[in-house]
């Protein structure tokens, strides 16, 4: 039986410019890397806050373009305690917001921006009246 998210795995065309979005700008934390059996660099974890990590592959070559309509992998989003401060912060590093705050149809504020390979990131404040929130509670009462 699933007991909880393990990871999110991306492949990435540039390690260094990845792990400088999401340790330096986001502040993830480097965890480890695994080679493959030659030795060579595999996989690099990193550590989000709560403790769960995002794989980053080594060795992507194709971009897709972020107005493709593709299946599969959508968005990653980062739940955050003050989206104002987050923004700010992403700002403050240079990053550019795609979507600047803005409440969603589920009552939770949001903003936007994109790892170097282009990948969607979400940042969402929870709403104590979101259905995400309301979900929440309802697990804790079982």
């Amino acid at each position: 039986m699933m007991t909880t998210l393990g990871h999110l795995a991306l492949t990435v065309e540039d390690m260094e410019a990845s792990l400088q979005f999401y340790c330096d700008v986001l502040g993830c934390e480097k965890a480890f890397e695994i080679h493959d059996k030659a030795g060579n660099p595999w996989i690099v974890y990193v550590k989000i806050p709560d403790g769960r990590f995002i794989e980053l592959f080594y060795g992507g070559k194709v971009k897709l373009a972020r107005d493709s309509h593709r299946v599969g992998f959508a968005h990653l989003c980062f739940e955050v305690d003050d989206i104002a401060q987050t923004a700010d912060m992403l700002r403050s590093k240079g990053v550019v917001l795609d979507v600047e705050i803005q409440q969603g149809l589920d009552h939770n504020l949001q903003c936007w921006t994109h790892d170097p390979d282009g990948n969607p990131i979400e940042f969402m404040q929870i709403h104590p009246d979101s259905p995400q929130a309301r979900a929440r509670r309802a697990l804790e009462v079982k």
